[in-house]
């Protein structure tokens, strides 16, 4: 859906969704700086949005990791926005939502992987954090590997496939019915597209509290052998 280049550098070529994506991430920069230069104690009609968002998005992320919930909620929640306003922006006529492409899914995909090691390493240290593979035994390393692996193809096809087939869904309806069921068409695409956004940083805070509290979960198997 709309890969063929637009232009190329050097070698690489720049397609659609890729320059969809820029955009995206340039009009989410030039919004968040309007929206937050003028910040005040009595705030106005959009600072008390974005305040209701954050602190939405800030009771989600500590209701799972109340302990570091400072340190993982500008990871997710910039996760969240980027993902819902890629999944809604196929509702403008002429755009495709860049998460429909299994490239973009999949850049978010190994974004969600690294940050998840990131957070580890940097809640446990490397060596500790590495130990976790070999637990309960060292036999289970392959596995640990494995799901490594599958949970990110999964997390990739996931987004992808639900906002392929809800565009492809949208197309089918309009060519068999006509323009006459636009309303409830835009209803469920942004229904879905935000259910799908959700989903997908839910899931990235998951992995992300998995691998900073595998520490803990040691420490409390270990004392309940003990006791």
């Amino acid at each position: 859906m709309g890969l063929n280049p637009v232009f190329t550098i050097g070698p690489i070529a720049v397609t659609v969704p890729v320059v969809t994506t820029w955009g995206i991430m340039l009009a989410l920069v030039v919004l968040s700086w309007l929206a937050t230069r003028n910040l005040h104690q009595e705030p106005g009609p959009v600072q008390v949005i974005l305040e209701g968002l954050i602190g939405a998005m800030d009771r989600a992320v500590r209701e799972v990791l109340p302990n570091v919930a400072t340190q993982v909620l500008p990871f997710i929640g910039t996760l969240w926005v980027f993902v819902v306003v890629a999944n809604l922006v196929g509702i403008i006529p002429g755009l495709h939502s860049p998460t429909g492409t299994l490239s973009t899914t999949a850049a978010l995909a190994v974004l969600v992987f690294f940050s998840v090691h990131w957070f580890g390493i940097r809640s446990e240290g490397l060596a500790a954090y590495l130990k976790h593979y070999l637990a309960p035994n060292p036999i289970m390393l392959p596995f640990h590997l494995m799901s490594e692996v599958t949970r990110t193809v999964a997390l990739a096809i996931r987004l992808f496939g639900n906002i392929m087939s809800l565009e492809m869904a949208v197309v089918l309806v309009l060519l068999v019915a006509g323009f006459l069921v636009p309303v409830p068409l835009l209803i469920l695409h942004i229904i879905e597209a935000l259910i799908q956004a959700y989903i997908f940083g839910m899931l990235a805070l998951i992995y992300i509290a998995g691998a900073i509290q595998s520490r803990q979960l040691r420490q409390s198997e270990k004392r309940n052998h003990h006791a």
